[in-house]
């Protein structure tokens, strides 16, 4: 018995010599993927601008810019326009007619034009500029159309060439324009400056002196009170839509014997703010009177042909009353344009008017062609 125990006592201490080196064995250690480090931020630009195009395939003119195209036939034309261009590329001196609208250029540089002195057309419409400086525009002696619509634009371009034809700026951010800026622009027959913050005070009575060949002008939508002052007396067109008009003055229209086109809806102006025979103008032809508070028809020249007074808050309508000549003595078998009103089409609807159109408009008006009421 003694001998087994003395057997059996070694192998318990092996036992428990394993038991405690199960016990002291160290755990397995568990290795957590690391967190990925987050990439760095995109630069501002690409992600408010969509990246600009690549370039296009090689063009037969060696110094054509890589981000335009300049069609084999006409090289003398430069197409930069719809490529998300930041900047002008460096035109040619060739380059006569560019096209860089629908962009995001806010900067003209100096580098860009040194080389295109002899351009005749350049349209920058739907950019992001805000200034146009000095030094571009006097180079270009020869620029006749100048596109820089739907730009930040706050102030007229200084410098503007005297050859230029067409200047076109609506749609931007320009409060006044400057005593003299048009003085050398014999040449220039329209001005587009509708959609602008023009007022009142941002014209003086030297604004538009030199215009002397000015057919249309267009102050349309900005925030204009009263009448333009000074207004050239070549101009044939003048619209005036959307400002708050209220009244004219009564001798406005004798300044100006040249003009056939007049728009004034969307205005302020009332029976009260038109003196009489205000628009008896011979050389009217189109006047639109539409959208503002008028309650009666004032009175036209016989050689009117369209007239737009919908919209306003007219109840009654009398053809003797407005007719520009007397119904009575009329000849129907006459032929003699100079006797019978030209008036060929007249638009009262939106009023307080009921069909059906008076007679005495009928009997005055034998020219109209269409009215509607």
């Amino acid at each position: 018995m003694r001998t087994k125990i003395i057997l059996l006592f070694p192998l318990i201490l092996i036992l428990i010599s394993d038991v405690n080196g199960q016990r002291r064995k160290p755990r397995p250690t568990v290795v957590r993927p690391k967190k990925p480090t987050p990439p760095a931020p995109e630069p501002v630009e690409p992600t408010e601008l969509p990246p600009p195009l690549p370039p296009g395939p090689p063009s037969v003119f060696p110094d054509c810019p890589r981000e335009c195209f300049c069609p084999p036939d006409f090289p003398s034309t430069i197409y930069c326009d719809s490529r998300n261009l930041r900047k002008v590329p460096i035109l040619p001196y060739r380059a006569r007619y560019v096209y860089l609208q629908n962009n995001f250029i806010d900067d003209l540089q100096e580098e860009s034009f040194k080389n295109a002195t002899e351009i005749q057309w350049i349209n920058l419409d739907n950019n992001r500029i805000k200034k146009v400086e000095k030094k571009i525009l006097e180079k270009m002696n020869n620029l006749t159309y100048l596109y820089l619509e739907n730009n930040q634009l706050k102030e007229m371009p200084p410098y503007l060439p005297s050859r230029l034809e067409q200047l076109r700026l609506s749609r931007n951010q320009i409060s006044k324009i400057p005593s003299g800026v048009f003085s050398k622009m014999d040449n220039l027959i329209l001005l587009d400056l509708h959609h602008n913050k023009l007022s009142d005070g941002g014209f003086s009575k030297n604004t538009f002196k030199g215009l002397k060949n000015l057919i249309q002008l267009n102050l349309a939508h900005n925030i204009l009170r009263k009448m333009p002052p000074t207004v050239p007396e070549s101009v044939n067109q003048l619209f005036l839509d959307r400002n708050n008009i209220e009244d004219i003055p009564a001798d406005y229209f004798k300044e100006l014997p040249n003009l056939a086109f007049l728009r004034l809806n969307y205005n302020q102006i009332s029976d009260k703010g038109l003196p009489k025979n205000l628009f008896n103008v011979s050389s009217l032809l189109v006047l639109q009177l539409a959208h503002n508070k008028l309650t009666g028809v004032p009175p036209i020249s016989r050689k009117l042909e369209h007239l737009y007074l919908n919209d306003n808050i007219i109840e009654k309508i009398n053809g003797t009353e407005i007719c520009p000549t007397p119904v009575a003595p009329f000849d129907f078998s006459s032929t003699d344009l100079s006797i019978v009103p030209r008036l060929r089409y007249l638009r009262l609807d939106g009023n307080q008017l009921k069909p059906p159109i008076p007679l005495d408009i009928i009997m005055c008006f034998r020219l109209l062609q269409s009215v509607v009421i």
